[in-house]
């Protein structure tokens, strides 16, 4: 499971190497483009909204689900 510092890393980098300019993914998303500012220039983290707003826009899916549970060892 990726931490939520990769998580931005990945989309930072996609949004870098994408085709979709911030002001379109202003516009697509309705993050502020000063938001995506700040994201980018890593003064700000994604809250789970904005990060649910972003991912579809750049090709991303996210995904939630329970964490397994470890068996325990029976000697």
């Amino acid at each position: 499971m990726s931490s939520m510092s990769q998580i931005c890393d990945e989309l930072r980098q996609a949004i870098m190497k994408g085709k979709k300019s911030r002001y379109r993914l202003w516009k697509e998303t309705g993050i502020e483009q000063a938001a995506l500012s700040r994201f980018m220039s890593g003064k700000t983290g994604l809250n789970i909204e904005t990060l649910e707003q972003l991912a579809p826009a750049l090709g991303f899916e996210l995904v939630l689900r329970k964490k397994k549970r470890k068996r325990k060892e029976v000697q």
